[in-house]
């Protein structure tokens, strides 16, 4: 496969799409060590698991300079406000938004949901 082009994983049931954006600050020891927080090493298990069990199916975050997007996997049926309402309630998740707000340009005490904001597909090849 090409650098920088990804596998989809294909799940049995309907899914949607949610894609979302936020912008770190501006310098470059603070992107690298987002990244770090990111990677297998630096992630917590317990946010992963927060992830999952708040039923979204699969995560990805790119980064561009200092501008990040997420892309959400999630059951068709699934509410995005009770997705975000359980991950918000999950063990350790304030403290991992508390550790992660320090490199995003967002208040200190924005929740994850807060701080991604959803972005409007305006185009889309069938």
């Amino acid at each position: 496969m090409e650098n920088n082009a990804y596998a989809v994983k294909q799940f049995d049931g309907p899914t949607k799409r949610l894609v979302q954006t936020l912008d770190l600050e501006d310098q470059p020891e603070l992107i690298a060590a987002y990244r770090h927080l990111h990677s297998e090493q630096g992630v917590w298990q317990q946010v992963l698991d927060n992830i999952r069990a708040a039923g979204l199916l699969e995560m990805e975050i790119y980064l561009l300079g200092n501008r990040l997007f997420m892309i959400v996997e999630m059951p068709a049926d699934l509410s995005w406000d009770e997705a975000m309402t359980r991950m918000a309630r999950a063990p350790r998740q304030a403290e991992w938004e508390q550790l992660t707000a320090r490199y995003q340009r967002a208040a200190a005490d924005a929740t994850s949901d807060e701080k991604w904001h959803l972005m409007e597909r305006i185009f889309h090849l069938y």
